[in-house]
């Protein structure tokens, strides 16, 4: 399978990374079958990257008469897509169509690729750097099942996936799982700074935080309780975890957490209408 990345930044990188680690002999959920990869980047440097990483074909662009690529991965900066695909609707004409970019609806990338309709849109997450992120995904009803199956192989390379009915619903998942990593590392922040008030190290604090956050996911991970009955679980009537709840509550903690997800939410409907818009 020849795929073909536009932009080679993290993303592409955990990406190419994932597909060439799931296509060797032996790996875990992997095939014998090696995609071959191109990348496309306009940075001599990064170009050099890729090739030292991962021995994959890095151009500044394509040459005339290039093969067409059976996948054409779009992970390039949402304000840098439409120039981006301006020379590239011949090579993308027989392609399916996955892009990593927030807030680029797939009708505006299927107008600047000259009417293509093969197209998944995706919403990755900063863990998938380290295999372990969570991506939305979608598409037309009109894709074809086959389509569907590929993109989803490709997004778990990195992770685990989710489809979702709605194109708009991709809005939700950028302020849920998209933002979230930086709602949680904002949580640890506080969590460490009050750790070092208590008097820990800056060390010891980091390390109590870390620990605490890793094990309450896998707890959660690994239980068929919902998270809340986890947290009553943990918090004693009158006890240390019931005297910190009750600041929490008190401040309506989880109501200024609903509007923050709800801004970032309407964030990315704007960003949508804005990097979609042609110019006149």
């Amino acid at each position: 399978m020849n795929i073909t990345f536009v932009g080679g930044g993290n993303m592409a990188s955990a990406l190419i990374g994932g597909l060439l680690g799931r296509a060797r002999p032996g790996a875990a959920g992997g095939s014998t079958d090696t995609p071959r990869i191109t990348v496309i980047d306009p940075e001599p440097a990064q170009r050099e990257r890729l090739g030292r990483e991962f021995g994959v074909s890095a151009v500044a662009g394509l040459a005339p008469g290039a093969a067409p690529c059976d996948v054409l991965v779009l992970a390039v900066k949402p304000q840098q897509m439409r120039e981006a695909l301006a020379p590239l609707a011949a090579h993308a004409r027989q392609a399916l169509v996955i892009s990593v970019a927030a807030g680029i609806r797939a009708a505006d990338l299927a107008r600047w690729l000259g009417g293509h309709t093969r197209v998944v849109r995706t919403m990755p997450n900063t863990p998938a750097l380290i295999g372990a992120g969570i991506t939305g995904l979608w598409a037309s009803p009109e894709l074809p099942r086959a389509d569907r199956e590929l993109a989803q192989r490709i997004v778990n390379a990195v992770g685990e996936s989710l489809w979702v009915e709605q194109e708009a619903m991709l809005d939700a998942v950028t302020a849920i799982s998209g933002s979230g990593p930086a709602y949680v590392f904002f949580f640890m922040e506080a969590v460490h700074a009050a750790a070092v008030r208590l008097g820990f190290t800056d060390e010891a604090a980091r390390q109590l935080t870390l620990a605490t956050f890793r094990g309450a996911a896998a707890l959660a991970s690994n239980s068929t309780d919902p998270i809340a009955v986890l947290r009553e679980k943990v918090t004693s009537k009158g006890g240390t975890t019931a005297a910190a709840l009750a600041v929490m509550q008190e401040r309506e903690l989880a109501a200024h957490v609903g509007d923050a997800v709800a801004a970032a939410c309407r964030r990315s409907v704007e960003l949508a209408d804005e990097f979609g818009r042609d110019p006149g």
